[in-house]
């Protein structure tokens, strides 16, 4: 995989071209790419190409945009001007963890051996199925299912053809959960929100759910499948063969 070309397709694709998602607008320049979902939605300037001439005038309008809303500013490390994460912290936003952009070819995935003994994945169903994932992720993660909670039932609700939830399940104890987004026009799946219990990690759980998502996205004809990896999870989906793009560092203001 050529990595500048493929990093050159991200950044054009599933930054400057990425789709609204549903109930939500996006605001395309020259200098950035916003989203606009309103007060529970996930606002923020996905794309933006700046330079130390514009870029204190460009994060002054987006923090008179947004207001007292919170949002973020999606960096990453091959962003201009070099020092603009400096610059955002100087306009009073706040760094999460700093996460890997991981890319691989989704049929190598989707053709990797990921079965666990004792455990089958599913493909999420029914309003009880992805009760019983938010619950794998408030155990995993210790989410109050608050703001991630609306956000996927919107998701499940009100735009199932672009979002897949899958679930791993113990016998009957759900122990992993994670969903995979397909960016059909841009070619790209991004797996998003993978967990397991603590009792089950170690196992493969984690892989198998990544190889199942990978023949979902292969069966949408999506050419590669797309990563924000914390620490944790990077080793594993380098070695199942996902390579580093970049690093990404969301921004939060609000």
């Amino acid at each position: 995989m050529d990595i500048d070309s493929v990093l050159a397709l991200f950044d054009q694709r599933m930054r400057r071209d990425i789709d609204a998602e549903p109930g939500a607008r996006v605001d395309r320049t020259d200098l950035f790419v916003r989203q606009d979902s309103g007060a529970d939605g996930w606002n923020c300037v996905i794309w933006s190409a700046l330079t130390e001439a514009n870029a204190d005038a460009v994060i002054a309008e987006q923090l008179e945009y947004f207001g007292d809303r919170r949002f973020e500013w999606k960096l990453y490390d091959h962003d201009e001007p070099a020092d603009l994460a400096e610059r955002l912290r100087d306009a009073g936003f706040v760094p999460e963890d700093e996460e890997a952009l991981l890319v691989a070819p989704a049929r190598e995935i989707a053709a990797t051996s990921a079965d666990v003994d004792g455990v089958r994945v599913i493909d999420i169903e029914n309003d009880a199925e992805l009760e019983a994932a938010i619950e794998v992720h408030y155990r995993v993660f210790g989410d109050d299912g608050g703001r991630l909670r609306r956000q996927l039932w919107t998701q499940w609700h009100e735009d199932r053809a672009s979002v897949a939830f899958v679930l791993a399940l113990a016998g009957d104890e759900p122990v992993s959960a994670a969903r995979v987004e397909f960016y059909d026009r841009a070619g790209f799946a991004g797996l998003w929100g993978g967990g397991t219990v603590q009792h089950w990690r170690g196992r493969g759980v984690y892989r198998a759910l990544v190889a199942h998502r990978a023949r979902l996205a292969v069966e949408r004809g999506i050419d590669y499948l797309q990563v924000d990896a914390l620490p944790t999870s990077e080793p594993i989906l380098r070695r199942l063969g996902f390579v580093r793009l970049a690093t990404t560092t969301p921004y939060v203001h609000g």
